[in-house]
């Protein structure tokens, strides 16, 4: 992808990642299995085991085995190999007959994210044809509608707790000194209660997540807390409950110690509030380092980018919740006075966070998105438009408060006549704005809940021609030559094969190197290289258990003919189950 469609592909979607947690991550996959897809065993095996690229949890795995009558021959649960944590076994049942078994699995990543797939191998010698298995499929995910909108509590109220914080302590500090008889007691109690709202939605949401990977009920309590540990993600979601309680209790004493009517701050007020900054500070690098921006080169911009979102979304999103508590908390004939002190100063602040964000917004997106069609080919894009979407709503809405409700409430000082009807004006666009910037959380705890496209996905840019599902028999041309393509039975979970047949002018074309190379472009998973074999002359071909998921397929075929140059023929397939 050349640098100047990255960066057009960047500044489409960056409205779309600003303002929000962007913590997605890669998942989980399959480096090895014994035995190997398609395989024909001499003897039924004594295990199944797989092997993934990073060590899944078993309690959370499942690894079924079934014959042809979808009778289950497992005898145990699956666990952890002795020599290899990243290998899950599970005994089969003695003595199997001959013939075709599926094994389906489906396992946690690292990240918290399920993932699951199936393929077949066959005791023989004489296993007969492979039948036709009813692959099963688990329907929990992570971005089922209670599992998003625990997410989206926890973030909206962890976020809307740190910005109210620094409204507080920060920018509506000074309309105590400048108007007579305002206190900012609302303010600190709208921050204690949400701290505590976050206090609970952190360990429900750890809860919800858990029951999903379990296939448990979220009220089976006993049986999940055991569990919350289990996973890399469960241990992140713990470390931020343990990181926010301790900013919680920073800026409660902060709050304790501040007396906003001195100009001045004493030793322990400054001790106490960079207590509660470091904290949050702290708290907001949790979810990046423990998702996919830690697992993302280069490690330290990404971490960067991922905190100045959450950081500058807090911000501004939090700012917003407390110009509300202001306006709701104060009388009528000290309101105009005191958003005349604190809307100036915080649409400064919301102006930075707002180019804080587009920065960090349009490094992600360069990371994230290998081609600019993958905002509308897949979810993880799709979800990008509708936060960019929402966002420039939010924005349309606050160039309102800018334009028209500053000025007035700033002319309030010499006219104060004027200045009630820009405290309504406030009123209705930042609630209009609070719904909408929620709305694009919501967005990005969706997002956050969907792996980015890999960098295969934009081999489907490059592909000569688009095949399957089902069996292909497709002719194409090449640099001068004449390619027929033949991939049978082209379905996941089955023995397939595939052959190129190779003319020009009519002839067929012998002794050439034929290399194919698959790579799955809706999912992160290792490429796989296969030699192809000339079985009839110029046709060029080979069984290979390739397709392990249904999905689409980069089929990259690398031809070297004898005494001519070498040439490649992409072909995205698709394989159904």
């Amino acid at each position: 992808m050349s640098s100047r469609a990255r960066l057009l592909c960047a500044l489409a979607a960056v409205l779309g990642a600003l303002a929000a947690p962007s913590c997605a991550f890669a998942h989980a996959y399959l480096v090895k299995t014994v035995p190997s897809a398609s395989e024909v065993l001499n003897k039924p095996p004594a295990t199944i085991q797989l092997t993934y690229d990073e060590a899944v949890e078993p309690r959370f795995a499942i690894i079924s085995v079934t014959n042809a009558a979808g009778k289950q021959e497992t005898t145990g649960s699956p666990s952890r190999a002795p020599s290899n944590p990243d290998t899950l076994v599970v005994p089969l049942r003695a003595h199997l007959p001959e013939g075709w078994y599926l094994i389906y699995w489906r396992a946690i990543s690292v990240d918290g994210h399920p993932v699951q797939g199936a393929f077949t191998y066959a005791v023989g010698p004489s296993p007969g044809p492979a039948p036709e298995f009813k692959v099963p499929s688990i329907s929990a995910t992570a971005t089922s509608p209670n599992l998003l909108t625990a997410r989206w509590v926890m973030f909206v109220s962890v976020m809307v707790a740190i910005g109210l914080f620094v409204l507080r302590m920060f920018i509506a500090r000074p309309v105590v000194r400048r108007v007579a008889g305002v206190r900012l007691r609302a303010l600190s109690v709208a921050f204690v209660s949400c701290s505590l709202l976050a206090l609970v939605a952190i360990p429900v949401y750890l809860d919800f997540a858990t029951a999903n990977d379990s296939l448990r009920s979220v009220f089976d309590v006993g049986a999940l807390v055991p569990l919350y540990n289990a996973t890399a993600f469960g241990r992140a979601i713990l470390d931020l409950e343990l990181c926010f309680a301790l900013f919680a209790v920073a800026a409660w004493i902060s709050l304790w110690l501040d007396r906003p009517e001195r100009e001045r701050r004493s030793l322990a007020e400054l001790a106490a509030i960079w207590g509660g900054l470091l904290a949050g500070a702290a708290l907001l690098i949790v979810p990046g380092a423990a998702g996919h921006a830690a697992q993302t080169s280069p490690r330290g911009l990404t971490l960067l980018f991922d905190w100045l979102h959450l950081a500058a979304g807090s911000v501004w999103l939090g700012g917003l919740v407390g110009l509300l508590v202001i306006w709701f908390a104060l009388p009528a004939h000290r309101r105009v006075a005191a958003l005349s002190v604190c809307v100036p100063r915080f649409s400064a602040v919301a102006l930075g966070s707002v180019l804080v964000l587009a920065g960090s917004g349009i490094g992600e997106a360069v990371d994230h998105l290998p081609a600019l069609d993958a905002l509308w080919l897949t979810g993880y894009g799709q979800a990008i438009l509708v936060k960019s979407g929402l966002l420039l709503l939010a924005l349309a809405i606050a160039s309102v408060n800018l334009l028209r409700s500053r000025p007035r409430l700033l002319l309030a000082r010499q006219r104060p006549e004027v200045g009630e009807g820009g405290a309504r004006l406030l009123r209705w666009a930042v609630s209009g704005e609070v719904v909408v910037v929620t709305g694009v959380v919501f967005a990005a705890a969706v997002l956050s809940s969907l792996a980015p496209p890999p960098p295969a996905f934009a081999l489907q840019n490059s592909a000569l021609a688009k095949v399957g599902p089902g069996t292909v028999a497709r002719t194409i041309s090449r640099a001068g030559y004449q390619l027929e393509l033949l991939v049978s039975p082209n379905r996941a979970a089955a023995p397939d094969s595939f052959a190129l047949r190779v003319t020009k002018n009519g002839q067929p074309v012998r002794g050439a190197n034929v290399t194919l190379t698959f790579d799955m472009t809706t999912m992160q998973m290792p490429e796989q290289e296969y030699q192809l074999a000339e079985t009839r002359p110029g046709t060029y071909s080979r069984s290979a258990p390739a397709l392990v998921m249904v999905g689409a397929w980069g089929l990259n075929f690398q031809i070297a003919p004898q005494g001519a140059p070498p040439f490649n023929a992409l072909i995205l397939d698709r394989a159904g189950g």
